[in-house]
């Protein structure tokens, strides 16, 4: 439990919190049309389905209060790499944006549906009152006329008037309808078989956003829950429950007056949109700035290493940024680490074909003549993430699987530059490299940087200040036999690197194992970009062979996310 609570036990409380808040909030406005005796006329026409209606509605503004604050990457990168009062264990939790945001949606879908099922209820019950169904009492208060919109309860005027076409002709019941409809396309487009093999689906459907937070804000404006308001002189429900024929004829019970509430959830989400437009412009602003390409290399594996330059770009170590290629799309943008450093005056990342995306933009680029321009390229960014961490940690343990090295690329280079210029503020003093591939043409672009980091720290006497282990995951027949043949040799087969590479894929346990006892006093930050099966496992991994005395050995996970 105590080494559970050092990597998750700030996570947790904020979700409790967070739970907590819309426990409350349900709990709250559920007893408050239950019980408020505003609402003791509005309950005999509705009855409880009033209240499950509207406590559902004061838990969905406030997630759609939250949902959008996740996606403001920039306010999100301002928060990380600005503010000293921003640690290490409050960045962690801003590297979950995109998990919270989840979480927030889920409990949308959720008290939309309980509020939808509610209301749908609540119509039906209106038109039963106004068709004489059920009590006397029912029937006058559906009788009420509308005189300066204030008097009536029944929102449904009419015989004509059906529970369907009230849902479509109502300014609640439309625009109940639309984020209904839009909000059940934005969840489904965003099932990970979909995101993963269809992701134009996925980002344009997601841009139903708009049209559901407009929807949001006008849908209060209907005001078909309605309460009763005070008048002169006052109204004894009490006394008038059960006296509807003496209502307007004794001076106890004047004829009730009702009003709709004042919409409210504009004032959740006002906020939160501005913060978000206010995003969208800056991005737009970025999208302008004039981006050049530096170099245009095709890596072997499908792979596209693309070096570009933009005035007044700065970057930090495992950072990404986001592109768009007008050629290819005009609104789709996709987030690529980035593999240089921040010592070198231009950025780059690495593309894997991977998607219509991204196969389109190596084919046009791969249809370039000698020395071109490549197509033009709209750039943000950059974004923190998890990997900008790293030389906060005395030891660092990275784990890349695929293309999901390139954030470790750029803290491999960033170190060389350190070392190069000898620069003292390097607190990491050891750094563990894993390194998962399927192919063996997935090394050959790395490998180059590794050797000249193995010869660097060889030359400045700290072999030991890196330590690299290469997996290939999938090989044939005729490669290990090959690999069998010159396993004597001083270089790898593979990669021509000093360190074999290995076959299969890690004993994480030994290799946690070892990095303990190799390292017993210190703080290791282990870092990951690759599937969310391996984070799995290293997160359990983590939590097993920390230590709960501070002063020993202590793993704390991060992981990638875009």
């Amino acid at each position: 439990m105590g080494n559970w609570i050092i990597n998750h036990g700030f996570t947790a409380f904020l979700l409790f919190i967070w739970m907590g808040i819309n426990i409350f909030l349900f709990v709250w406005f559920y007893f408050f049309y239950d019980l408020g005796d505003q609402f003791i006329y509005t309950r005999h026409l509705l009855g409880s389905a009033l209240a499950w209606a509207r406590a559902p509605a004061a838990v969905l503004n406030f997630n759609c209060m939250l949902i959008l604050l996740p996606v403001c990457r920039n306010l999100l990168s301002l928060i990380r790499g600005t503010f000293m009062c921003c640690g290490r264990t409050m960045r962690k939790q801003i590297d979950h944006n995109i998990s919270f945001h989840k979480l927030a949606a889920y409990m949308i879908g959720l008290m939309t549906a309980v509020h939808t099922v509610a209301h749908l209820l609540n119509v039906e019950w209106y038109y039963n009152s106004f068709r004489g169904e059920y009590d006397a009492l029912s029937d006058a208060l559906s009788a009420l006329e509308d005189e300066d919109n204030t008097t009536y309860l029944n929102p449904i005027r009419s015989n004509t008037t059906t529970p369907t076409l009230f849902a479509f002709t109502s300014l609640a019941g439309i625009t109940g309808v639309i984020i209904t409809l839009s909000l059940i396309l934005i969840i489904t487009s965003s099932m990970e078989v979909i995101r993963r093999s269809y992701f134009e689906v996925f980002w344009y459907t997601h841009h139903l956003f708009v049209v559901f937070f407009i929807g949001l804000v006008i849908h209060g404006a209907g005001r078909i829950v309605r309460n009763q308001k005070t008048t002169d002189p006052p109204h004894n429900t009490s006394f008038c429950f059960s006296r509807p024929e003496q209502w307007g004829q004794i001076p106890e019970c004047p004829i009730p007056q009702f009003a709709g509430g004042f919409p409210q959830t504009w004032m959740w989400v006002i906020g939160p949109m501005f913060l978000y437009v206010c995003e969208r412009l800056l991005r737009f602003i970025r999208y302008t700035q004039k981006v050049e390409y530096r170099k245009i290399v095709i890596r072997p594996s499908k792979v596209l290493e693309l070096q570009l330059t933009k005035k007044g770009f700065k970057m930090d170590v495992g950072q990404y940024v986001f592109l768009n290629c007008p050629s290819i799309s005009q609104l789709e943008w996709h987030p690529f680490t980035m593999t240089s450093a921040p010592e070198e005056d231009f950025f780059s990342v690495h593309i894997r074909s991977a998607g219509d995306w991204t196969q389109k933009l190596i084919s046009m680029v791969e249809q370039l003549p000698e020395g071109a321009q490549g197509p033009k390229m709209g750039v943000d960014g950059p974004f923190g993430t998890a990997s900008e961490d790293v030389f906060d940690y005395e030891v660092a343990m990275l784990v890349g699987a695929g293309i999901g090295v390139t954030p470790f690329a750029s803290i491999m280079k960033s170190i060389w530059y350190k070392f190069k210029e000898s620069n003292p503020k390097l607190r990491t003093r050891k750094i563990y490299f894993y390194w998962l591939c399927r192919e063996t043409h997935a090394f050959e672009w790395f490998a180059d940087l590794l050797q000249v980091l193995e010869s660097e720290m060889e030359e400045r006497g700290m072999g030991d200040f890196l330590t690299y282990k290469l997996y290939l995951t999938g090989w044939d027949k005729s490669h290990a036999t090959h690999a069998m043949v010159h396993f004597g040799e001083d270089t790898d087969i593979v990669t021509g690197l000093k360190q074999k590479t290995h076959y299969g894929r890690p004993n994480w346990d030994k290799e946690f194992e070892e990095i303990r006892k190799e390292n017993p006093t210190s703080t290791v930050g282990s870092f990951l970009c690759g599937p969310a099966v391996l984070a799995k496992t290293l997160e359990k991994k983590c939590v097993k062979y920390s230590d709960v005395d501070p002063r020993k050995t202590r793993f704390y996970f991060n992981k990638e996310n875009f």
